[in-house]
């Protein structure tokens, strides 16, 4: 059962839920982040979904501590949090999508994928983000199962060791047509590096709807212990594509209630890269929605 078309709610007053919701930047991509950040605070977002990237806060940029610096600041003026997110498309090279990532055969090349994370647990810490979002990339072409798993162990070992130094989560994400590609790959990650305290999960409501087994409220469950970061958009069975809501198939309020009951208290974060030609319009409408959406789930948490 989907919800209703998307629209906003006449009247909807604060969100009075444990639920906290952001926008993400990689669907604002036509916007300067100074414009960005004070439109979701106006619009009455709780904070952003970050992605470090060349139109917004570059992460190779050479004045990176200072740009942070004077981010962290107007985040704190506009009363906005912020999770980190790293993917990009190709911010690390010009002429390969999300490349290169940990399960690159070139070691060099993975080295650089590292140094990215690692740099952007630095700004979260900086930040005082809740996470640092990321994945694991694609398996090359020639790469065995068990070799692409391997590498990816041993590259978030660092990053693993330097979130550990300044206490923000890893939020590693499953996403399809990844070699982590579901809940239970994350799990086969978890166990494989001892279940190191840092490494958490990042769940996308959309990816959930579209290749996991059990319905996205289920998985809110199943997942509870391990959310540290959590994105959120519509999607259909079967098919990866991020759909504003109500063009999709989710049934919303079950999943909110679902993760409102878990408590919980990272960003919920819209996710619509590929709408970003169009994005004050959907995150104008996203947030009045997921309100009502979230609504049932009012009084339901501490």
């Amino acid at each position: 059962m989907n919800s209703e078309p998307l629209h906003p709610t006449n009247g909807a007053g604060p969100d009075t839920t444990a639920l906290r919701f952001g926008y993400g930047t990689n669907g604002l991509a036509d916007l300067r982040l100074d414009d960005a950040l004070p439109l979701l605070a106006d619009l009455g977002y709780d904070g952003v979904g970050l992605t470090l990237d060349h139109m917004h806060l570059d992460p190779l940029a050479p004045d990176l501590p200072a740009r942070t610096r004077r981010l962290a600041h107007r985040l704190d003026q506009l009363g906005l949090t912020a999770t980190v997110e790293t993917g990009a498309r190709y911010v690390l090279d010009p002429r390969r999508k999300h490349g290169p990532s940990l399960l690159d055969p070139d070691p060099d090349d993975r080295a650089r994928r590292v140094d990215l994370l690692i740099r952007a647990v630095r700004v979260a810490a900086d930040l005082g983000a809740h996470a640092v979002h990321c994945f694991s990339g694609t398996t090359p072409t020639g790469t065995d199962e068990d070799t692409a798993w391997k590498r990816l162990a041993e590259a978030l070992a660092p990053v693993l060791d330097a979130a550990t130094k300044v206490g923000v989560p890893l939020a590693v994400e499953p996403e399809p047509g990844h070699l982590l590609a579901t809940l239970a790959d994350f799990h086969r990650l978890r166990r494989t590096l001892g279940d190191p305290e840092p490494l958490g999960l990042t769940l996308d409501i959309g990816h959930c709807q579209c290749l996991e087994p059990l319905p996205p409220a289920d998985c809110v469950r199943a997942a509870a212990p391990w959310l540290r970061h959590v994105q959120i958009e519509d999607m259909r069975r079967g098919v990866h594509e991020h759909l504003p809501f109500g063009d999709g198939e989710i049934d919303f309020p079950p999943v909110l209630s679902a993760l409102a009951a878990t408590g919980y208290q990272g960003l919920t974060v819209v996710e619509l890269p590929r709408h970003s030609h169009a994005g004050p319009h959907f995150a104008e409408l996203s947030l009045p929605y997921l309100r009502h959406a979230a609504a049932p789930s009012q009084g339901s948490t501490p």
